[in-house]
């Protein structure tokens, strides 16, 4: 079935559109797939909330693009062409900014053939999302210089802004309008994770996220799909739940831990959610969350390989190679799974991680543990869609080639999960810190924290530990070793092409990452740069030294995060991580462009669709796969609008 099966659908500018797969959920019970359709709706019900935060504009630019996309009569061909890439990078990125580097696309038309489109479907039919009594003119002319022109509000989130510039009014997104990071050193916030923060005539004002104030219409939507779900779910899972539209009812910080500590405790359902106000990397203070929403099941039979790595968390915690102040005494709570996703939307989706460690806030880690997942079916999926060009044209050698395409996919999966494992999951504060580690290390933490966690997986990956567990085989080890030591030193600099202007990296994962192996390459002998017919090659040649430098440079990143030390981190990243060769940039770019690689991945999500009797009860959750960006992007706006466009015609309620 695979072979035939297509994964790469399209390609949109430097960006590969893939198809999800979830082949599982047929074999789930049907109270598990109402359990999962629920939801799934939930998950769609918040999409426009995170559109919202990356831009205050953003849900009224799609307005326009769809309007044009849906009602094309009379639109120039030509046009309609470029208004039609521009909307599926738009997608794919949920607003107008590269989700890699944060910088803003624009779109290749003038004020004058915006507004022809635009108003040719008005005449259509369409509404354009226009404010009352705006007219189309008037609606181009306030949205045109973010379509048009790459100078205004030109990045999502500035960490490195410039000497002098603010981080704040610096980034783009819509966390915060009218504040400045100055006028936050004396203010304390009440709802840092979940709020916007404004500034009303020289006070700052939190508008927080929940029923009755901002994003209100939305969270109701959210409540109400989650309420439909609990009938179905497990007692753990119900409880979670409960305290999940809880928070999402008061805002309250105490209502997030009571919810992150029982979707901690739920370890019994094989469908899980991720619903909410997340991760802090769009933030340039790393401080306030965006929304996404995930639904999973288990991987049973993956599952099966990660679990040892948590069960034997304690023994790798003990052999941290930092201060054993940092070593937790009592590992407690840290579970491990293999999942595949149904859908992933917000922050998490079309663009996805292939693992995640949850929940974030450090006390709640130390006392009640956290959850692993890998997400199984992206890792194969990106592993179908990879062109064997991109293996082949930064390998050093043949050799080096065949073992990426030997053991690769294997090497990563198992990398992966080991960094959300035992990564995420491990060390803890120095004592006598209380103070939680992102406000300590501020606009750093993001990186620091995702440099520990790749540390730790790099450091363990070549201890026979592994193959006594049965997690590797013996008679590879040394192969599977090599090949993920070379992928990720090939990576710092095949990544480059994804950063096309500028001399500076924005995202956390690629900022950590660039930091290792530059870190490596001044402080050891693991890896050389070499140079071929003009061509240049990162390679791993001691993957003894590797590992030891590895293990010296992950005890001073947990010291910086233990202790909470801003200055080393900036220290380290300004001198490792950000700052790199725009003409090594230019050449990997000329390379990877005559290949026709891609820079990054987006993600086509699995379809559910109900069957319903003559009552209108679900007898059976249907799975499809659209294999078409479009289409989908469509189907979830217009469910923005109403709850049954998702139903065939005869359940539509």
């Amino acid at each position: 079935m695979s072979s035939e099966r297509r994964y790469l659908l399209e390609r949109v500018d430097d960006v590969a559109v893939v198809q999800l797969y979830a082949d599982g959920f047929a074999s789930l019970s049907l109270r598990e797939k109402t359990l999962a359709w629920h939801l799934y709706l939930a998950a769609l019900a918040g999409r426009d909330i995170y559109y919202d935060q990356r831009h205050a504009l953003g849900l009224d630019m799609r307005a326009v693009l769809e309007a044009i996309v849906t009602h094309p009569n009379g639109v120039d061909p030509k046009v309609l062409h470029e208004v039609r890439r521009y909307t599926k990078l738009f997608w794919i990125n949920s607003g107008p900014y590269n989700n890699i580097t944060a910088r803003k696309f624009v779109l290749r038309l003038t004020r004058h053939e915006l507004f022809d489109a635009a108003q040719a479907a008005a005449r259509n039919g369409a509404t354009l999302g226009r404010r009352p009594s705006e007219s189309v003119e008037r609606l181009i002319d306030r949205l045109a210089p973010m379509f048009l022109d790459a100078s205004v509000d030109p990045t999502v989130t500035s960490k490195t802004p410039g000497l002098g510039r603010d981080i704040l009014t610096a980034s783009s997104n819509n966390l915060y309008s009218g504040v400045t990071a100055t006028q936050l050193e004396t203010f304390t916030e009440r709802y840092g994770l979940n709020s916007r923060l404004t500034a009303d005539n020289g006070r700052l004002v939190e508008e927080v996220y929940r029923t009755g104030g901002r994003y209100d219409q939305e969270i109701r939507r959210i409540i109400g799909h989650l309420r439909a779900a609990i009938p179905f779910a497990t007692p753990s899972m119900s409880e979670a739940l409960r305290a999940l539209i809880q928070f999402y009812e008061t805002g309250e910080d105490a209502d997030r831990i009571a919810y992150d500590i029982a979707w901690v405790r739920d370890q019994e359902s094989p469908v899980d959610t991720i619903n909410g106000f997340v991760e802090v990397y769009m933030d340039p203070r790393g401080v306030k969350g965006a929304w996404e929403g995930i639904v999973s099941y288990v991987n049973e039979t993956k599952t099966r390989d990660i679990q040892a790595l948590a069960a034997n968390a304690q023994w790798f915690e003990d052999r941290m190679p930092w201060d054993p102040r940092f070593r937790k005494p009592d590992v407690a709570g840290v579970t491990a799974r293999a999942i595949e996703v149904i859908v992933e939307t917000g922050d998490s989706g079309p663009l996805t991680a292939v693992g995640i460690n949850l929940p974030n806030d450090q006390a709640i880690r130390e006392k009640y543990g956290s959850k692993s997942v890998s997400l199984a079916n992206v890792s194969d999926a990106y592993e179908r869609s990879t062109p064997e060009a991109m293996r082949v044209e930064f390998s050093w050698s043949g050799e080096e080639a065949d073992r990426a395409k030997k053991w690769g996919g294997f090497a990563q999966e198992l990398t992966t999960a080991m960094h959300e494992v035992i990564g995420h999951g491990s060390g803890r504060m120095a004592p006598g810190v209380t103070e939680p580690p992102h406000r300590l290390l501020g606009e750093q933490y993001s990186s620091v924290e995702e440099a520990r966690a790749d540390l730790v997986a790099l450091y363990f990956l070549p201890d026979a530990k592994l193959v006594e567990l049965g997690i590797v085989p013996g008679d590879h080890h040394h192969e599977i070793v090599a090949t993920e030591y070379e992928y990720y030193v090939r990576n710092a600099l095949v990544q480059l092409r994804r950063v096309r202007e500028g001399t500076h990296i924005e995202e956390d994962h690629m900022r950590n990452r660039q930091m290792i192996v530059n870190w490596l390459l001044a402080h050891t002998s693991a890896v050389e740069v070499r140079r071929r017919d003009g061509h240049t090659y990162y390679v791993m040649v001691n993957a003894t030294a590797f590992r030891e430098g590895v293990g010296r440079l992950l005890a001073e990143v947990q010291r910086i995060k233990g202790e909470g030390d801003a200055a080393a981190a900036r220290d380290l990243f300004e001198t490792y991580g950000v700052h790199f060769d725009p003409a090594l940039r230019d050449e990997i770019v000329v390379r990877v462009d005559r290949l026709q690689l891609p820079s990054y991945t987006g993600f086509v999500m699995p379809r559910l669709e109900t069957r319903r009797d003559d009552a209108g009860a679900i007898v059976d959750v249907e799975i499809s796969y659209p294999c078409d960006l479009e289409t989908q992007m469509l189907e979830y706006s217009a469910f923005a609008r109403r709850d049954d466009v998702l139903e065939p015609p005869s359940a539509a309620r």
